[in-house]
């Protein structure tokens, strides 16, 4: 049995749109040039061309699975992020294009930091990211998470990465860190705890670990500023990815606590996302 594709891309796009799938043609694209291991513009060459039962079949499956609220990039196994083309799956948040933004603000820096943490690294996105980035330049990058889940897929991505630069470390915040840093990057746990049923199906396949972030979602990210001034070198920043409405809170308790040059950046979508600051040991 074979069916001609674009037919089959036309039902698949109404069986994942009767199921709540939001942008489904797109999704249905994908999916099928995964199966077909092609470009999705790709296929727009292909419609007149057949699926043989094979195909049809590893399609019928993914297509299935989508539409019970499985994420399409767990159904890919890989996402792109930058330059990178990062592994993903239940073990750590999907890298998401606002990560990817903060890193590319980030390294438009004219001087690269010598020693970067990677705190909550999750799929090791930031990191590996900001290890290729400042490869020759002798940038050293160390991720740390809690979960050994996502340290293992942070490993399986630096692995096919390559990075001499990049060492990852099991560590609940700072208690295995060793040394001193000029750049510490995380995004950390920020939902609030009563919010979580409220996420889409997908974001709800997210470990909940990478997720909760305590009653008003800032528990962890309190942690990181109480405990991180000790780990950072003089004039040294952090940068932390937040929820909306968070942004303008985190500023306040670091400028309390004697932050330096706290800026707010916003999004792609002018949302107010990021926060960085220097140590506040820093010179004023």
């Amino acid at each position: 049995m074979s069916k001609a594709i674009l037919p089959t891309l036309q039902a698949g796009a109404g069986y994942l749109a009767k199921h709540g799938v939001e942008e489904a043609r797109l999704n249905m694209e994908h999916l099928l040039a995964h199966v077909l291991d092609c470009r999705r513009l790709d296929l727009y060459l292909r419609f007149g061309e057949t699926l043989g039962e094979p195909d049809l079949a590893k399609l019928r499956d993914l297509t299935r699975r989508r539409a019970e609220g499985i994420p399409l990039q767990h159904l890919l196994g890989t996402v792109p992020f930058g330059d990178l083309e990062l592994i993903t799956d239940h073990r750590a948040l999907i890298p998401r294009p606002e990560t990817e933004y903060l890193c590319e603000k980030l390294t438009q820096r004219a001087t690269p930091p010598p020693r970067v943490l990677d705190m909550a690294c999750g799929s090791g996105c930031i990191g590996l990211y900001l290890a290729h980035a400042w490869s020759k330049s002798g940038t050293e990058v160390t991720l740390a998470d809690i979960s050994e889940d996502a340290l293992d897929l942070a490993r399986l991505n630096a692995s096919r990465l390559s990075l001499p630069n990049a060492r990852l470390v099991r560590s609940d915040l700072f208690e295995k860190i060793t040394g001193t840093f000029d750049l510490i990057v995380s995004n950390l746990p920020y939902i609030p705890s009563a919010e979580i049923p409220t996420l889409s199906r997908e974001v709800r396949r997210d470990p909940l670990l990478a997720l909760d972030g305590g009653p008003d979602g800032l528990d962890i990210v309190r942690r990181l500023i109480d405990s991180c001034p000790p780990f950072l070198n003089p004039d040294a920043q952090i940068a932390l990815e937040l929820g909306q409405h968070q942004p303008p809170i985190v500023a306040d308790l670091l400028q309390s606590q004697g932050w330096q040059q706290i800026e707010i950046w916003p999004d792609l979508a002018g949302i107010d996302r990021f926060v960085l600051a220097k140590n506040p040991t820093s010179a004023q």
